[in-house]
């Protein structure tokens, strides 16, 4: 029987893992998991690791959740696949009917992608299709904010403002209007985003009244941008957003791929805003992780704009050969049953705060702490080289990379966004869980940063 050094050896000599420099990993092996429970991945050597990043956002419910699993085994004797194009099944048909419930009022039509970035290229292409039906072919851009990041895939890349994602990329990438987004840990007019009336719109303002005509849409992540550092910020100014959008005919594309069930406190973060977006795209938590699925998701106003003769030619002509999966959809209505059920949305609201206070109480006054914020479970901690300046750690120091290495040796799955480490967990995190995950960070933390 192979140990875990032996099987990471292999691993090395096949596989290119995503977002990582390989080089890295001749001193730091992958590491090989065997088996999962709730919070909890054990390797192959036995060692067990708190799994706080919900293993990239997606796993909602702890990993091999009794009642997802069974769905997914009960389906995959009655219908793995189908050809979804002429034809359908019934858990997508209940899947979507359940997902209507629940949706943002107004959002009514459900087109079917096997993963978020692909979800994200769908509603930019429905938008441009759209306009151009409808007598304004001249809006053929896009606006999306600062630090955005909408996915990988090239379309979504040309939304998305990370330089580390897409620098390398630019003279293929799309010529998007990129609009100054909400900064509230380093607010340029000194605010707070607790009490401010989001203020920083003026930027958006500027660019609406300059761009709108040729826009065809704005690109939101609601409330939280992750991949940006998970800044968070206030409903107000989603809800700006939103009257921006409507007042000069700009679709709004709610990016709810990570925001989705339950992340943000709320079924969706658009809630908190009381916003219906005219297109909103879901994926990550929508199977609890088990499946590979996204949803895009619109307004009857845009698909009527498709809905004619074939020999028009107006149809959305995208497709993904395992759009509307039955494995997925089995899942996805598992999840959505665990909601119900389990009242699992109030009973993360119960945690929210306790789990807060654990972070608060063990990291706010370590002096390279500079911010700890918080939405639903996710809290983000901001690390500074100076607390007073919020002057950043030097990046070439990698001071969250060997604070994510030490962890592992404790035990904890951290994935830092830089120097921001940050909790996403499972929403069934228990509380003692919650106590070692955050023992086990302050520890990481001051071994490395003293």
């Amino acid at each position: 029987m192979l140990n875990q050094e032996q099987w990471a050896k292999k691993d090395l000599e096949y596989i290119w893992h995503p977002c990582s420099q390989m080089k890295d990993y001749e001193h730091f092996l992958p590491i090989v998991i065997d088996h999962a429970k709730g919070t909890v991945l054990t390797d192959v050597n036995g060692k067990t690791y708190l799994d706080v990043v919900s293993s990239w956002w997606c796993n909602l419910l702890g990993h091999c959740n009794p009642i997802i699993s069974r769905a997914v085994k009960n389906q995959l004797d009655q219908l793995e696949h189908v050809i979804f194009a002429n034809f359908t099944h019934k858990p997508a048909i209940k899947l979507c009917e359940e997902l209507a419930q629940i949706v943002p009022k107004g959002l009514c039509k459900f087109n079917f992608m096997d993963n978020g970035s692909a979800s994200i290229e769908a509603a930019m292409k429905m938008s441009f299709q759209y306009h151009h039906q409808t007598g304004n072919p001249q809006k053929v851009k896009f606006m999306a904010l600062s630090d955005a990041y909408h996915g990988e895939t090239l379309g979504a890349l040309g939304v998305g403002g990370v330089d580390l994602y897409s620098e390398m990329y630019k003279p293929l990438l799309l010529d998007t209007i990129r609009i100054p987004g909400p900064d509230c840990y380093r607010c340029p007019k000194n605010l707070n985003r607790e009490t401010c009336q989001a203020e920083c719109i003026d930027q958006a303002e500027h660019y609406f009244a300059q761009y709108a005509n040729e826009t065809a849409a704005m690109l939101v992540e609601p409330l939280l941008q992750g991949a940006a550092g998970m800044k968070i910020y206030p409903p107000i100014y989603l809800r700006k957003i939103r009257e921006l959008c409507t007042r000069y005919q700009v679709h709004l594309i709610a990016d709810e791929i990570a925001t989705g069930f339950g992340r943000t406190g709320t079924m969706f973060a658009c809630e908190q805003a009381e916003i219906t977006p005219d297109i909103m795209c879901i994926s990550k938590g929508l199977t609890g992780g088990y499946m590979p699925m996204a949803i895009t998701i619109t307004t009857q106003c845009i698909y009527d704009a498709f809905y004619a003769d074939y020999l028009e030619g107006k149809a959305f002509m995208h497709s993904h050969t395992y759009s509307g999966n039955p494995l997925g959809c089995s899942a996805a209505l598992a999840v959505l049953g665990l909601f119900a059920e389990e009242d699992i949305l109030s009973q993360t609201k119960a945690k929210a705060p306790v789990f807060h206070q654990m972070v608060v109480e063990a990291l706010s006054e370590h002096p390279n702490v500079g911010e700890i914020r918080t939405i639903g479970l996710i809290n983000a901690i901001e690390l500074v080289a100076n607390k007073e300046t919020k002057e950043a750690l030097d990046s070439k120091n990698r001071t969250g990379y060997q604070i994510y290495k030490e962890a592992l040796n404790r035990g904890l799955l951290l994935r830092p966004l830089g120097d921001v480490l940050y909790f996403n967990p499972p929403l069934t995190i228990t509380e003692e869980e919650m106590k070692q995950a955050v023992a086990h960070c302050k520890a990481a933390i001051t071994a490395i940063l003293g």
